[in-house]
């Protein structure tokens, strides 16, 4: 059974930095320039308003997954740090994570989502398309060289969505 829940601090503190360092530890492109230490050391207060989540996907109970997304302005978010353990890919369970992270940012009222994608996430960079996502100025550092931008229109999300279920 997988299910996709927020992340509640200091209880999930331990699973999310697990995923955080293995996310890093996954990619061969060097992330230093993100700043990670000093970002993981205040996860608790980035992220446990309304407008900025992190989320844990579990099957049986057991972290396999994380996303987040955090506030860049009134109007727009960025998703960040979509990580899937290798156990759990190829069920499908990517797209539940970036449904739940999508929803929960149109219910903290962001109109755009913004992200970046290495090179390498070549399955992301797929999913992320077949959501909409399209190429978008940059909103945050990455000097990483093939890196793809993406930004989405939440609201021409929501309305697909909403034709989708009707």
């Amino acid at each position: 059974m997988f299910d996709v829940v927020r992340a509640v601090f200091p209880d999930d503190l331990k699973k999310v930095l697990d995923l955080y360092h293995e996310y890093v530890n996954s990619t061969s492109a060097d992330l230093s320039f993100q700043g990670n230490d000093e970002e993981f050391n205040q996860l608790p207060e980035k992220y446990s308003c309304a407008e900025s989540k992190i989320f844990l996907l579990r099957k049986n109970w057991k972290p396999v997954g994380c996303a987040a997304f955090r506030q860049l302005d009134a109007t727009t978010c960025e998703m960040k740090r979509v990580y899937i353990r290798p156990s759990a890919r190829g069920s499908n369970m990517g797209a539940k994570l970036v449904d739940r992270v999508l929803q929960e940012a149109i219910l903290s009222g962001y109109n755009k989502m913004c992200l970046d994608v290495l090179p390498e996430f070549k399955t992301a960079l797929k999913l992320y398309k077949s959501y909409g996502f399209i190429e978008h100025p940059p909103v945050t550092n990455n000097p990483v060289p093939g890196t793809h931008f993406l930004g989405l229109n939440l609201d021409l999300y929501s309305q697909a969505l909403q034709r989708r279920n009707h």
